[in-house]
């Protein structure tokens, strides 16, 4: 087994085609069948299942994906590193990102840091908190942004935007009556959206609804969803009631779309986390970025850091 073989079985598993495979790795099709057929042979078992569709993954297909993809990942960096022949072709900087900051930060981040950097390439990979914590672990990322902390693994993570959960509501007359109201016990009768399990803003608004008496379970939960766009709307259109982030819902509480109540006296403040895995050799560019937001941010050279 040698990184070439790796290299085209990881190919042919993405583009889930033969051919495709060959083409953008300028091989011939029956090269890389035949790499393929000895990583088999050599490892006693069938990686890929083929169909009249074209390939997939079998069970230790996926195994092996999981594996090759982190040792060509490695070799990339070590190319960097060193600076050696092909180790800046296709390099490109991976932002895994809850919604909050990939909407609402990560574009101011990532402006500045291409002003600095212009030669720098970035995809962003927008999920929950929970996927970004996994693409790190998982090292198909190589930093996240996340909005709440996940005792998982052995992340670090740097929190550098204080950011506030607030409870949003239809700017109607019956809601507009209840900010007279001190207390929020009124919304266990209102129908509620939660955001999906997972997400960052989930976790932390249970947390402060715990800390005002109201338990999840309390909820009268008329949806799920995933974005907070569609939230919004819904909460607009008198779906339900929700929390979300005062930066999301900023722009329609200011045209008066929606109106915004603070979570109990104690407020619904949260830290928004850069998280990475410390333990794990760290692009160049990942290195700059970190430092882009501690300057930004102004958090110094030696930011409270966690590791969980």
């Amino acid at each position: 087994m040698n990184l070439k073989q790796l290299e085209i079985f990881v190919r042919v598993a993405e583009t889930k085609n033969f051919s495709a495979a060959a083409r953008q790795l300028y091989l011939t099709q029956p090269t890389v069948s035949a790499h393929i057929a000895a990583l088999e042979r050599e490892l006693n078992t069938c990686l890929l299942v083929r169909n009249t569709k074209g390939v997939a993954l079998s069970e230790t297909g996926k195994e092996l994906y999981a594996y090759a993809e982190q040792m060509l990942d490695l070799e990339q960096q070590i190319r960097l590193r060193f600076g050696l022949e092909g180790g800046q072709k296709g390099c490109v900087l991976r932002i895994a990102a809850s919604t909050v900051p990939s909407q609402y930060l990560l574009p101011e981040m990532m402006a500045q840091f291409r002003v600095r950097y212009p030669g720098e390439k970035l995809k962003v990979l927008e999920t929950d908190s929970a996927g970004v914590v996994d693409l790190i672990l998982s090292h198909k990322a190589d930093i996240g942004f996340t909005g709440t902390v996940l005792d998982k693994g052995n992340c670090t993570y740097i929190p550098f935007y204080r950011d506030e959960l607030v409870l949003i509501a239809p700017a109607s007359a019956k809601y507009q009556e209840m900010r007279n109201q001190k207390e929020l016990s009124w919304i266990r009768e209102e129908p509620f959206i939660l955001r999906e399990e997972g997400s960052g803003t989930r976790k932390e608004a249970e947390k402060m609804l715990a800390r005002i008496g109201i338990a999840a379970e309390d909820l009268c939960v008329a949806a799920v969803m995933e974005n907070p766009e569609t939230i919004k709307r819904s909460v607009a259109c008198g779906i339900g009631i929700s929390i979300l982030s005062r930066l999301a819902a900023a722009q329609e509480a200011d045209r008066g779309d929606l109106i915004t109540f603070p979570l109990g006296e104690a407020g619904g403040e949260r830290d928004i986390h850069l998280v990475y895995d410390a333990g794990y050799p760290q692009l160049p560019a990942a290195e700059r970025f970190v430092e882009e937001v501690r300057d930004m941010y102004r958090l110094g050279k030696a930011p409270s850091e966690q590791v969980y």
